[in-house]
């Protein structure tokens, strides 16, 4: 079987059957680490070069480097917390010992080192190795040092190797991890109660789009993964739990690209006696909050461009009249459909004769403007034909009460002064539900239990939702494969 694998993985197979012979374990269950590389690194900051601590020491990790010498032989081990420099000496380990690592330690091997805590000549903190032993063979040569993973697909298919391999890679989960906790925190300081909802649905609602289908085989019945957290989240305030939060993962059949994954994480948040304007407020604190915890400064770089997220107040512009800057002219709820599709022609904008004014003058803002905002902006008062789960807007019927923050040309999340009406909002769900028997893949459908729910009472709420994926590209300038560890990818050809 060996014979049939590349040469160098055949070499490191024949390593292992070697080493098993001789009696040697070479995934041992454990191993006595005293400390990690970063805190190794902290302690003993400052020392003169050609310094011996005196202090014996356990580190292990992966052979990211390793020099072959005479009578020393130096290697850089890599663990979670970062590199330190090890060093096997003749003097110190032996001859037997010495060769040993000469003989059997490859670049990726996991290794366990005990050892005194020294500089080197140079300065180099470093290790100088008692005993050490193999704590994992790798089997698999890594990509080379100065090439790495350069293949796009080949970093997500592997992202393991990529983690390896890429520094760059292993910051971006920190800086993930450190979003989300910075999120999840902030909600909790506001007051509000972080649950779990259903992510298995009878019926797909709270957003316009393709849901994923499965079957439930207990019960023999249709089920849809969620594409919105909204409609639950809704009910729990109905229920009296007046500041409601959840982050986790929403599913959407729809395309991949470098914005959109068809499984992403989504964080919904709702507090009563709020509305719309209250929800920018807290939003643009939150993405504030997070952008220091994972970048330790609000300014972040998107094409060598410098974007300030500190600013004390976001712009707020609304929908109609930034359309109507884009167009030279101004367009209203009262203007007429026909002047609407002339410019959508003269721009050579398709448009669907079944669109109203309202979604033709929000396809002609996608088009014109969002991808001209860089700086994060909430872009105010969307037309009410396109928002079913909003609330009118208090001064014009046409409107909603509804923003969508766009920046770096792109949505990074929407809030609403939520629809509490329950006649109001089963007249929008029915129209829907019209639409979704017409065949609109993407209308949503009537919920009969969500209307009984706001039979019961919902007061006046304001909600908010926001991508933390897309969070994460507005901080970090990457696609949305970057930011997530194991993105959907088709099955490799081979």
């Amino acid at each position: 079987m060996t014979d049939e694998l590349p040469e160098q993985m055949r070499i490191r197979r024949e390593k292992l059957d070697r080493l098993r012979d001789e009696g040697v374990d070479p995934y041992p269950v454990s191993f006595p680490r005293t400390a990690t590389n970063a805190e190794i690194r902290e302690k003993y900051q400052g020392l003169e070069p050609d310094t011996a601590t005196g202090d014996r020491v356990g580190v292990a990790g992966r052979v990211m480097l390793n020099r072959i010498g005479g009578k020393l032989c130096f290697a850089t081990l890599r663990d979670g917390s970062g590199d330190l420099q090890v060093m096997i000496s003749l003097d110190r380990v032996g001859e037997e010992s010495l060769a040993a690592w000469k003989r059997d330690v490859d670049l990726g091997d996991h290794v366990g080192i005990e050892g005194e805590v020294i500089t080197s000549r140079r300065g180099e903190l470093s290790i100088l190795a008692d005993s050490w032993q193999i704590t994992s063979k790798c089997l698999r040569p890594l990509p080379e040092k100065h090439v790495g993973l350069t293949d796009p697909e080949a970093r997500v298919r592997q992202r393991y190797v990529d983690l390896i391999v890429n520094d760059e890679a292993r910051r971006m989960a920190h800086v993930r991890s450190a979003t989300v906790r910075a999120v999840r925190d902030f909600w909790h300081e506001e007051g509000y109660l972080e649950v779990e909802t259903p992510m298995l649905q009878p019926i797909h609602g709270g957003a316009a789009a393709r849901p994923f289908k499965t079957h439930i085989n207990a019960y023999d019945m249709e089920l849809y993964l969620r594409i919105a957290i909204e409609l639950y989240l809704k009910r729990l305030v109905v229920g009296g739990i007046e500041k409601v939060f959840e982050i986790n993962r929403n599913f959407r059949n729809e395309g991949a690209d470098s914005t959109h994954n068809p499984e992403f994480t989504m964080l919904e948040a709702y507090g009563t006696y709020l509305d719309y304007n209250d929800m920018a407020d807290l939003t643009q604190r939150m993405y504030q909050k997070a952008v220091v915890a994972a970048l330790g400064t609000t300014v972040v770089v998107h094409d060598g461009v410098e974007v300030d997220l500190g600013l004390e107040r976001w712009p707020r512009i609304t929908l109609y009249g930034s359309v109507s800057s884009a167009l030279g002219e101004e367009i209203t709820t009262d203007t007429p459909l026909d002047q609407v599709r002339k410019h959508a022609d003269k721009r050579q904008i398709h448009w669907d004769p079944k669109w109203g004014q309202g979604k033709l003058v929000q396809e002609l803002f996608e088009e014109l403007v969002e991808h001209t905002l860089v700086q994060p902006t909430f872009v105010m008062d969307y037309p009410l034909e396109t928002s079913p789960l909003t609330r009118q807007h208090r001064d014009n019927p046409l409107l909603t009460e509804k923003w969508d923050l766009i920046g770096f040309g792109t949505e990074l999340g929407t809030a609403y002064s939520e629809l509490v009406d329950p006649i109001e909002q089963r007249r929008r769900l029915t129209e829907q539900s019209i639409l979704a028997a017409g065949g609109d893949p993407e209308a949503m459908q009537l919920d009969e239990d969500f209307l009984q729910a706001l039979e019961y009472a919902m007061p006046p709420t304001g909600g908010m939702g926001a991508g933390i994926d897309r969070m994460i590209m507005a901080f970090t300038g990457k696609n949305i494969r970057e930011t997530i560890l194991f993105p959907l990818v088709k099955p490799s050809s081979h």
